[in-house]
């Protein structure tokens, strides 16, 4: 069979980045509400990334940001007129509306969607659900426009199934691979690992007391059956309570993956040791976990540094690199755990630090940034638009972010009805960059 390579798919932040404070339990969302914020250097910032890593030789795309203000929702909601006539109506009445209606939280693609390798699936296609989002107004709006893209850029029916996102009910809240993990045993099979916060049908242990357990154990199920995965190989696991009320509103946030190598917090998981007893099992000698305890990195650390929303990527020598905020580094106690755990010979070998401070500040971290695709040489020769970055595609998406791109959006500024204009005119232009069709509610009108 051959081979699978992991491409990050990045999302680049959109024009109307700001800090309104959306979603509780993502406390750096919350801790920097209100604040200004750059979209011209957050999206800048995530391209530096980006670039960085397709130059140490990792397979790198982009995935498009959303269009907003999301003007067909507030008119769904009562506001009427003009599109400037609707923006000014939900700022004067209805402005918390109006910001979740603006929110360019699509940036984070590690909820874009659930991605299954076709080595893994019933049918040797790549598989897609869109996540729903169900949990938050401002995120539910992005599923539409995810599913349009990715059905643009996969639209191979021989090769990929990109399926409708779950019914956006509590009961199927789904927020994509940020709560999913691919291990990989000796024998190179794949292990598929879904972590949830609640259960809604069936029995669980006792959920999060302070904030919305957003996963549930059915979407991951349902995930898994339309994907054709193995029930073998196929792992359902609770996130610790005390976990998301310490802030981690995603597994991601506590845990990190690759190969067969697992990284994460000693609190991550509820009754954690079962889990790893049980991965141990099916991964064979290969499984190394790397459990990091609570008196080396505490628990309130990890949330704020976002450590384990680093992305592990596998190097030539087969072990890995961490590629890490830079809060990581500036926090001591943090940055002591890394140096110790660099020195100790194990599987990470080195770590990388970027700034990324644009988007930390609205609680998302290197590996909320990107979606972590497995794809075969024929399964990205297969796949559409013009998405894989290379030092030219680079070239045009950077001077295309300095010639659209604010400086500068307090949450006052998105009653401005420029902005719509702006942002509309700027995806206008990256869609005919990145090859791809129609996919904007302003396109489709």
């Amino acid at each position: 069979m051959p081979t699978a390579v992991e491409v990050n798919f990045d999302g680049i932040p959109g024009p109307t980045h700001n800090y309104s404070g959306l979603a509780a339990g993502n406390l750096a969302e919350t801790r920097h509400a209100g604040e200004t914020a750059n979209p011209r250097e957050a999206a800048l910032q995530g391209l530096a990334k980006m670039r960085a890593l397709a130059q140490r030789g990792i397979p790198q795309a982009v995935l498009p940001p959303h269009e907003r203000p999301h003007v067909p929702a507030l008119r769904s909601l009562g506001f009427e007129g003009s599109d400037a006539e609707v923006i000014a109506r939900a700022a004067a009445h209805a402005p918390r509306l109006l910001a979740a209606c603006s929110s360019a939280s699509a940036m984070w693609v590690a909820n874009a969607a659930t991605v299954s390798a076709s080595s893994d699936t019933a049918d040797g296609r790549v598989h897609f659900t869109p996540a729903n989002l169900a949990t938050y107004f401002h995120r539910m709006l992005e599923a539409p426009t995810t599913t349009r893209v990715l059905r643009a850029i996969f639209a191979d029916p021989a090769r990929f199934a990109v399926h409708e996102p779950l019914p956006a009910a509590p009961q199927f809240g789904d927020e994509g691979a940020a709560n999913h993990t691919r291990l990989v045993g000796a024998d190179g099979r794949g292990l598929n690992l879904f972590v949830y916060g609640r259960a809604a049908f069936g029995a669980a242990a006792p959920g999060p007391a302070r904030f919305p357990a957003r996963q549930t154990r059915e979407a991951g199920e349902a995930v898994a059956r339309r994907h054709g995965l193995d029930p073998a190989r196929t792992h359902f696991v609770q996130q610790s309570a005390a976990a998301i009320d310490a802030g981690v509103f995603h597994n991601d946030v506590i845990a990190v993956g690759a190969g067969s190598v697992l990284f994460c917090h000693e609190r991550a998981f509820a009754a954690q040791d079962l889990v790893l007893a049980a991965l141990a099992r099916d991964l064979g000698q290969a499984f190394q976990p790397i459990v990091v305890a609570g008196a080396d990195v505490p628990l309130e650390a990890a949330v704020g540094t976002y450590l384990f929303n680093s992305q592990m990527l596998a190097r030539a020598d087969g072990r890995y690199a961490l590629v890490a905020p830079a809060e990581v580094r500036e926090h001591p106690a943090v940055s002591d755990f890394v140096d110790r755990l660099l020195a100790s010979g194990g599987p990470i070998a080195d770590v990388a630090f970027f700034d990324l401070r644009q988007s930390m500040r609205n609680g998302g971290g290197p590996a909320c940034l990107r979606l972590r695709v497995p794809l075969t040489k024929d399964e990205r020769d297969a796949a559409g638009a013009r998405v894989f970055l290379d030092a030219k595609l680079h070239a045009e998406l950077e001077a295309w972010i300095l010639r659209h791109y604010r400086d500068r959006l307090a949450p006052g500024d998105l009653a401005d009805p420029a902005l719509l204009d702006e942002s509309r005119r700027a995806l206008d232009e990256l869609t005919r960059i990145l090859r791809l069709p129609a996919v904007y509610p302003f396109q489709l009108d």
